[in-house]
């Protein structure tokens, strides 16, 4: 890894990072991928670090990723949810925050339904704050380790690929920090997704916007399915779930439309059935277990970076 001084305190969304930083996180990764193909898979790097997952909305995979990354890292991690918290009882984001810096953590790790909450928290704390998905905002990590799994596919250049994502456009994070990664990475992105789970000024976005899925697949070398956000929703979106899964649920028939060798990502959960049929879900053209591995490594390599920019302040 290079030595040079990472300049960012926080990751916050994916828009900050320039295609070198982006690299270097990816390049890192790479690395502690490798360490957790060993059979003793933990390192002494931040040993004595502290690290808190303040999760104020339900996570599995998110959480989980960053737990195991801090821990293979020998970093003491601790985690608080909204349960366990004063929250319930009345208290202020900005309370929480300052509550646990006088713990004086090294890292702190934000999911939050609200837009901006990380930023909230950053501006108002001295350590380094990372997003971990608020509202419909940005979900940084996600974005860099779906670009590692395709990495490790594609190769190191990936200009020229073309990736569509489909589905609940209008209420994902992911999708956004997607589509502002791949356009620094030269990748075409296509968006697909009913009228009513498209967000207003999408036409904007760095991305070519469709409505027919069948045309939105053709020749593309990647499909990321998205989940169908029916917390985020307002009743009426989609009238007729049966009908959303019969229309825009991705199968085979999508597959056989996109390019040679073309593959399936899912941040997940996946609604099998729903968005993903479960055929193509477990197909040999399926990346999505490969996306959870690479969330360790690319959540170990984020947490090193920032840690080993703090050490230097």
């Amino acid at each position: 890894m290079s030595e040079a001084h990472w300049r960012h305190k926080d990751l916050l969304d994916v828009e900050a990072l320039s295609f070198s930083e982006i690299t270097r996180l990816l390049d890192t990764a790479a690395r502690f991928m490798e360490i957790n193909a060993r059979p003793v898979k933990k390192v002494p790097t931040l040993r004595g670090r502290s690290i808190v997952l303040f999760f104020a909305e339900p996570s599995t995979r998110t959480k989980t990723s960053f737990d195991v990354a801090g821990k293979r890292l020998s970093a003491d991690t601790f985690s608080l949810g909204v349960s366990g918290s004063s929250i319930t009882k009345g208290e202020s984001l900005k309370d929480t925050a300052l509550t646990l810096q006088a713990m004086a953590p090294d890292i702190i790790v934000i999911r939050h339904s609200s837009s901006g909450a990380a930023h909230f928290l950053a501006e108002r704390l001295d350590c380094s704050v990372v997003n971990a998905g608020d509202g419909r905002h940005a979900h940084p990590t996600q974005a860099l380790l779906d670009a590692f799994t395709l990495r490790e596919l594609w190769g190191p250049d990936m200009a020229g690929k073309t990736l569509l994502i489909a589905g609940d456009i209008a209420h994902s994070r992911v999708a956004r920090s997607n589509v502002l990664l791949w356009a620094k990475l030269g990748v075409s992105v296509r968006i697909f997704g009913p009228r009513t789970l498209l967000p207003p000024g999408v036409a904007a976005w760095p991305a070519e916007v469709y409505d027919n899925l069948d045309e939105a697949v053709s020749g593309v070398d990647a499909i990321m399915g998205l989940r169908l956000q029916l917390e985020r929703q307002q009743a009426g979106l989609l009238p007729d779930l049966a009908e959303y899964a019969r229309r825009f649920c991705i199968g085979r028939r999508h597959l056989n439309r996109a390019a040679a060798g073309a593959v399936v990502l899912h941040p997940g959960p996946i609604n099998r059935g729903m968005e993903i049929a479960s055929e193509i879900a477990d197909s040999a053209q399926s990346r999505i277990l490969d996306q959870v591995a690479a969330g360790v490594a690319v959540r170990m390599a984020l947490l090193f970076t920032l840690a080993m920019r703090n050490e230097v302040q």
